[in-house]
């Protein structure tokens, strides 16, 4: 049981990736939520010690992403490579009480005992050879070595989770992982728990993928004397099919749903709703909102389906809660002042109950501002030419255009709804779009005549 009264939470991404990962993002939100619902501090920690996978750059982009997604930490960023001389520390203590030892085995050495294990289908660990090496100290100081947590062979391995329940692990059946490294970088195992204690971390709320870890973290809290956290594990985000969202066949990174178009309050909003619904059976609502009723316990373990099409509902929902100025404003900082924001603003009533992202504004009304330059198929200019007859010399509004077109439709004899289509895919390109009339409208006489000639 924890003894400390503050509540402290963090979450603790690699700058391994892209970007932020949605699933970081995902409990990061829920770190958050935690930590104000119960008056402490959430707090960002980096941990960088994966050398071989670290990507230059990816730390500031994760950082950036947080803040667009409003979710702002109290502390931070801390660097785990910037606080290496003090795991050495704590792992050379753990050897002077007996809870770790120094191992020397080569890598060679290392994959021939695992196909050693895999021939005789024994799971795959290390076999303590070097917890039998005598006068290690002396071989320190002239060979390479690691040093392994010292596991102990008997007993169990119990912890409380706040979502799960009581968790117990056999200890003969944990691997005496590594907890430094050759190059005096730690390992998760160390660096996490080190940083954890000493940054007086109450709640670690994590993913599910570290529930088999956490009985190592246990006893490395237990070996150095230190109060246990409380823990909590989160269950992982899912494709509809239940398959796990993949780096290679999934969008996973925050920036592809912002560079996409989507809202930081709307992804919010569904992350919030992934294992954990409101009390009141609400679909939209705030973070402020979310912190008032929000209790862990509520967390269900069942894995939750992040559905893109679902997040777009959300994001039209919110596109639609906006004043339209609002909305103008997004649409033209998104393209980048590409289009007339004053334009954007008379376009946007046409256009909005299509919307689900920033990004459809485009292709739904990019012909207000280019004549389009591909068809989705040619044009009948028979039925065209209906239209054109009436248009040259009718008043110019969407009343009167649609009522000289009838009239005229009925004198050729042709159905009137047939003009409409012909006179949209002259104007737009598409078959499918906004009201074709209004658009005229907006579009103006002279340009839309021209489209249709």
């Amino acid at each position: 049981m924890n003894k400390k009264l503050a509540v402290r939470t963090r979450i603790a991404p690699s700058p391994t990736g892209e970007n932020l990962h949605i699933g970081n993002a995902y409990t990061a939100l829920i770190n958050y939520v935690v930590a104000r619902k119960l008056g402490g501090k959430f707090i960002i920690r980096i941990e960088d010690t994966d050398r071989t996978r670290f990507v230059e750059g990816s730390e500031a982009r994760i950082l950036e992403s947080l803040a667009w997604l409003g979710i702002k930490y109290d502390e931070g960023p801390y660097r785990q490579s910037e606080r290496l001389e003090l795991y050495k520390k704590y792992a050379e203590e753990l050897v002077e009480k007996g809870h770790a030892y120094y191992c020397f085995c080569t890598p060679e050495r290392l994959i021939q005992m695992r196909e050693s294990q895999e021939a005789r289908h024994e799971p795959p660990r290390y076999d303590g050879r070097c917890k039998k090496v005598k006068s290690q100290k002396s071989k320190v100081k002239s060979e390479k070595y690691v040093i392994r947590l010292n596991v102990p062979d008997e007993g169990t391995t119990t912890f409380t989770d706040l979502i799960r329940g009581e968790i117990t692990f056999e200890n003969k059946l944990l691997d005496d992982q590594v907890i430094l490294k050759s190059d005096g970088y730690p390992t998760y195992h160390l660096g996490v728990v080190v940083d954890d204690h000493l940054m007086e971390i109450s709640h670690i709320i994590r993913g599910e993928e570290w529930i088999s870890s956490t009985p190592k973290h246990i006893l490395l809290y237990k070996f150095f004397g230190w109060d246990v956290p409380l823990y909590a594990h989160m269950p992982l985000l899912r494709n509809p099919d239940k398959s796990k969202l993949s780096k290679r066949k999934n969008p996973v990174w925050v920036s592809w749903f912002r560079e996409e178009g989507f809202l930081p309050e709307a992804l919010v909003n569904y992350l919030a709703t992934m294992a954990w619904a409101h009390p009141e059976g609400k679909e939209i609502f705030t973070v402020s909102e979310m912190i008032k009723v929000f209790d862990l316990k509520a967390i269900q373990t069942t894995a939750p389906i992040f559905n893109i099409e679902k997040l777009r509902w959300f994001n039209g929902e919110y596109l639609r809660s906006y004043q339209p100025s609002a909305i103008s404003r997004l649409i033209y900082d998104f393209f980048k002042e590409k289009y007339q924001q004053e334009r954007i603003k008379n376009i946007l009533p046409l256009v909005i109950e299509r919307m689900k992202t920033l990004q459809e504004f485009e292709s739904l009304a990019g012909f207000f501002f280019d004549r389009p330059k591909n068809y989705e198929r040619p044009v009948d200019k028979k039925l065209l030419a209906v239209a054109n007859q009436v248009l040259e010399t009718c008043d110019w509004n969407n009343s009167e255009m649609e009522k000289a077109i009838r009239g005229e439709a009925e004198k050729a004899g042709v159905r009137a709804r047939d003009v409409f289509m012909e006179l949209r895919v002259a104007v737009t390109g598409k078959t499918v779009g906004p009201p074709l009339l209004e658009s005229l409208e907006i579009l103006g006489k002279e340009e839309s005549l021209s489209r249709i000639i």
